[in-house]
């Protein structure tokens, strides 16, 4: 996965890295907003230039809620006025806060992560852990849907069309 993290904390934004690269994935780090919004601009160009088809420049664009020079909640609002399908996850220590925010402003849920929190959740976030278990209870071969390599948007809809389909049934 392509993950853009947006932290001011520069020993926190090392961790994240240091675990995500561990689990080969490509992290890019920006130290405040304006930082992580000029990346993303880069990206969506290069994007757009390469390949007019693809549409999401990151896998994930991981948020603080507070940073320096333009916030995460503005952050996010630019990247989703370009971009409505960038998979976005807030990670701050005012859930609440961001939580209503993210409703009032961008019109939407976005994922949310309460700081503190363990790089395994992380991990288990970014990589769609829980969807991947509701999928198996539902008796679906991951297999199969892991080599088609899903967007976290197209699993997650997956899920939902299955689960609906499951209600259907009574079961």
């Amino acid at each position: 996965m392509k993950i853009l993290i947006a932290e001011d904390e520069r020993d926190v934004a090392l961790l994240y890295k240091n675990a995500l690269d561990r689990r080969n994935h490509q992290v890019i780090l920006a130290e405040n907003g304006k930082m992580c919004l000029d990346i993303y601009h880069k990206e969506f160009e290069h994007m757009l230039s390469e390949s007019p088809i693809s549409s999401i420049p990151f896998d994930a664009t991981i948020l603080d809620h507070k940073m320096p020079k333009i916030n995460g909640m503005d952050v996010a609002k630019e990247i989703l006025a370009i971009n409505p399908r960038q998979r976005i996850i807030f990670a701050s220590a005012f859930v609440k806060e961001t939580l209503a925010t993210s409703i009032r402003e961008l019109k939407q849920v976005v994922e949310l992560l309460q700081k503190p929190f363990g790089i395994n959740l992380l991990i288990d976030t970014l990589e769609d852990r829980n969807i991947y278990k509701e999928l198996k209870k539902l008796n679906v071969d991951l297999e199969i849907i892991r080599a088609v390599n899903p967007t976290h948007e197209q699993i997650s809809d997956l899920l939902t069309r299955l689960q609906r389909i499951q209600r259907g049934r009574g079961s």
